[in-house]
């Protein structure tokens, strides 16, 4: 799926992370992206399938003209400083912590916002 550029290939830091990111709850949408279980109750994820699909949101995410126009999301504390991270990297506009209900919705909030690309996180 990442053809022949060498910069979309998966190296070796990017599998020592995958392997350190593995955890012990399952939910039943995460079977397809994990290869096995150890014996200490910790899911190993499956390389191959999770870079493809990270490839391909960030193919999406490449396609938005202006990087502000992605919104980031993450109420989770977990959460909320990768969303932070990643908004910094790529220009996208963060709303981390407690998220104001009509945001999307209501336009007669001062805070609205119509976002082209929604990235919600929940770890």
């Amino acid at each position: 799926m990442s053809g022949a550029l060498d910069v979309l290939q998966m190296k070796e830091e990017d599998v020592l992370k995958f392997l350190a990111a593995g955890g012990t709850n399952l939910d039943f949408q995460m079977e397809q992206y994990i290869f096995k279980r150890k014996s200490d109750g910790i899911y190993i994820i499956n390389l191959k399938r999770t870079w493809e699909k990270l490839l391909l949101a960030a193919r999406v995410i490449v396609a938005i003209e202006n990087p502000a126009d992605v919104s980031v999301i993450s109420s989770r504390n977990t959460g909320q400083r990768a969303v932070l991270k990643f908004a910094t990297a790529t220009g996208a506009t963060p709303i981390a912590g407690h998220f104001t209900p009509g945001t999307f919705t209501n336009q007669i909030q001062a805070a609205f916002r119509e976002p082209r690309l929604l990235v919600v996180t929940d770890p």
